[in-house]
């Protein structure tokens, strides 16, 4: 192969043998050597071996020697392919795992359209004093902002729950590696990887089950609301929507529940028995478990500690005095109320989407007295009559509900005896008899017999089984003589009495039969309680009531009661005799152990057929009260009247009410008053038996002594009042 001189451009490569040569096998060696290939030179040249061999290439036909580093480039070769691989797949997982997000992404409300749903609305029913009586609703508590709470209160929550709340956008890396390291080096589940924003998009928006899903939706919402809202209100969100237990949602309904105040007055230690609570509600309730609430409380405060959130001296001080839920005798009786309240909300306010107050006519120490007076005369005598339930209702004479007690224990039973239970009234419902018969001309001084009397198959007797001949409706009311209750339903009949008890506010279906003169048909303590208030009021009808006012949060009144009744029901004049006659009950009747010093009173006792119930309807120109007991399967007692058990419990708590008052007149009472010389003859006058003995046998009485009246105000002799126990078992 020449070069030509002088000659530009490119040289072609040439392969032909130069003439006069021959070809012989090896001669032509087209074969490439390591010089030959890309980076061969210098490969050849680190491969060739010293003494001036340098540079000089392998012969042709032979393979270079083995090099010394060829493990180490195949073991580098192999770990960059091993962390390729790595990269590789990392990049399928990011995808995959991008995928998995999108559909869970996917199956959620689109994000522009996703908001935070409503609370339930929460009912706060106050007494007349604005305190509190009990929460309704599903929530049980209003909702409170974060700037009401004592600080230490959401911080408790933080501490136990979340402590890098305040740094992370939603989802913690972090605390679930360290919830992951604890898990591992305890037994159970010593901690939870989810945040408070994880568990409040749980609670706002997703079912409670336990699936990888949910828990992809969970992270996908937080990170929703760590964008949307600041932590505060996320803070803030989570204490009014997380579950304490007990029916109670958020932070406030659970102080009252608990400890019987509003959240912005818990203690240290009652706020990290709070915050210790959410982690197991049912476990931890400190009502159900309080051991172990407090074990947890504990540990809270360590946190909080640990954090800075609470300083070590207020630390020991809770640790020292230990949350205690507060105890509620009775069972709460002010949810007899509340539960009163929900039943006739809807007539007053039909819709509401938001918290609403509710103000009562109730008043907190009436209803404490009411309750006390009940239940310890049932808890001292219950088991000796064989009672078991009872129920209380007071009223002003305009009819606003003043004390309301439904049952012996909330607690072990709901149902509301006062307002739901029917029972019969019997001696109870004589003043609607009367009153027809006042309407149609007699007087308290009308004198009527008192002797056996049949209307078809049916023949009452009295208690007594004893007739005492011609009487006074006067006296015949106060000793409860039910042969002239029955002679007068008969004169005026049994239409008419249905109908006056009807006109007063019974709502209750009356059998108009000659029986309903003893109380005969069911009614309700509250009806009962309010057909009396027209006796004490002068005659206008009344509709008991409960709600006051009706407002908003924000203070915006959606009702207000206005004047109601029912008018005039009964015309004054017969309103004073009626006060007169019932009046009698206190001075020479079945209720004279109930007198209040001082007070004009009148009333009427009841017993229902076999003692199966007892009744004491009675008022003063003020307050009017009834009491009702028995038992909730109409069980018999052991012989409690109306006279006994029911007007103990009346006087123990109408003293209470009526301390402090200024004595009022009953309406129009002192005109039909019985004189009181007569009044004391009926308690002193000699004659073959004397006393009231005498009288009740309708021997001839002598005149009344000039000192008669000094022995009326004695009231009468124990003879008389073993004789009245003896012959109207202190009743009927």
């Amino acid at each position: 192969m020449t070069r030509g001189r002088g000659r530009t451009g490119r040289d072609e490569p040439n392969f032909d043998v130069p003439e006069g040569r021959v070809a012989s096998p090896g001669a032509l060696d087209l074969r490439l050597s390591r010089d030959d290939r890309a980076g061969g030179g210098v490969a050849a040249k680190r491969g060739a071996s010293g003494q001036g061999q340098r540079g000089r290439a392998a012969p042709a036909g032979r393979r270079p020697a083995a090099q010394p580093r060829k493990a180490a480039k195949r073991r580098g070769s192999f770990l960059g392919r091993l962390a390729y691989a790595g990269i590789v797949l990392g990049l399928w997982a990011v995808i995959g795992v991008a995928g998995l997000v999108a559909y869970h992404a996917s199956q959620l409300p689109p994000i522009d359209q996703l908001a935070v749903p409503k609370r339930p609305p929460n009912i706060a029913i106050l007494a007349s004093d604005g305190s509190l009586l009990a929460n309704r609703g599903e929530t049980g508590g209003r909702v409170v902002s974060i700037k009401e709470l004592p600080p230490y209160l959401p911080r408790a929550f933080v501490a136990i729950e979340d402590r890098r709340f305040y740094s992370h956008l939603g989802v913690d890396p972090v605390g679930i590696a360290r919830a992951i390291g604890q898990n591992l080096t305890r037994r159970g589940v010593a901690q939870g990887g989810s945040t408070l924003t994880q568990q409040l998009a749980k609670n706002l928006f997703l079912t409670p089950e336990r699936s990888a899903s949910r828990k992809i939706q969970e992270a996908i919402l937080a990170l929703w609301l760590e964008h949307k809202y600041t932590k505060d209100e996320i803070l803030e969100l989570y204490l009014n929507r997380v579950y304490f237990g007990a029916g109670a949602y958020g932070v406030e309904a659970a102080a009252q529940r608990y400890f019987g105040k509003p959240a912005k007055s818990v203690s240290l230690a009652e706020a990290a028995m709070l915050g210790g609570l959410v982690q197991a509600p049912s476990r931890l309730a400190p009502n159900r478990n309080l051991p172990a609430a407090q074990t947890r409380a504990a540990q809270v405060l360590a946190a909080m500690q640990d954090l800075g959130f609470a300083k070590p001296q207020d630390v020991k001080v809770a640790l020292a005095q230990p949350a205690r839920p507060a105890s509620s005798r009775g069972g709460g009786s002010a949810n007899y109320v509340a539960d009163l309240v929900m039943d006739v909300l809807d007539d007053y306010v039909p819709k509401f989407d938001s918290d609403i107050v509710v103000q009562t006519t109730v008043d907190t120490g009436l209803q404490a007295a009411a309750e006390k007076a009940l239940v310890d005369e049932l808890n001292a005598k219950g088991g000796r009559y064989n009672v078991g339930q009872g129920a209380l209702v007071s009223m002003r004479p305009d009819g606003a509900i003043r004390a309301l007690i439904g049952g012996r224990d909330y607690a072990q039973s709901q149902f509301n005896r006062a307002t739901t239970a029917k029972r019969q009234p019997g001696s109870s419902f004589k003043p609607f008899v009367y009153l027809a018969a006042v309407e149609r001309g007699a007087t308290p001084d009308t004198v009527r017999e008192d002797a056996p009397i049949k209307i078809g198959n049916w023949q009452p007797e009295n208690y007594s089984h004893q007739y005492e001949g011609a009487v006074t409706l006067r006296t015949a009311l106060a000793l409860s003589l039910n042969t002239v209750a029955v002679r007068l339903g008969q004169e005026v009949g049994p239409k008419s009495v249905v109908q006056t008890a009807q006109r007063l506010g019974i709502t209750s279906p009356l059998q108009a039969n000659g029986s309903i003169a003893l109380g005969t048909s069911e009614v309700t303590p509250l009806e009962m309680v309010g057909a009396y208030g027209a006796f004490a009021n002068g005659g206008t009808g009344v509709i008991p009531y409960v709600v006051a006012t009706v407002k908003g949060t924000d203070g915006k009144l959606l009702y207000k009661r206005g004047e109601g009744g029912l008018g005039r029901v009964i015309d004054p004049n017969a309103v004073g005799m009626m006060n007169a006659m019932m009046h009698e009950t206190f001075v020479i009747g079945t209720a004279k152990k109930g007198d209040i010093p001082g007070w004009d009173l009148a009333g009427k006792t009841g017993t229902s057929q076999d003692f199966r119930d007892a009744w004491f309807i009675g008022y003063s120109g003020t307050l009017v009260t009834g009491i009702w007991l028995g038992n909730d399967d109409s069980e018999p007692t052991k012989k409690a009247s109306g006279g006994n058990l029911p007007v103990e419990i009346w006087k123990s708590y109408m003293t209470v009410a009526l301390k402090g008052q200024a004595p009022v007149p009953l309406p129009g009472m002192n005109r039909w008053r019985k004189a009181p010389e007569t009044t004391a003859s009926v308690a002193s006058a000699g004659g073959p038996t004397g006393g009231l003995l005498g009288t009740l046998l309708g021997e001839p009485q002598p005149a009344p002594r000039p000192q008669a009246s000094q022995q009326r105000q004695r009231g009468p002799s124990q003879d008389d009042r073993n004789f009245l126990e003896k012959l109207f078992g202190i009743g009927e």
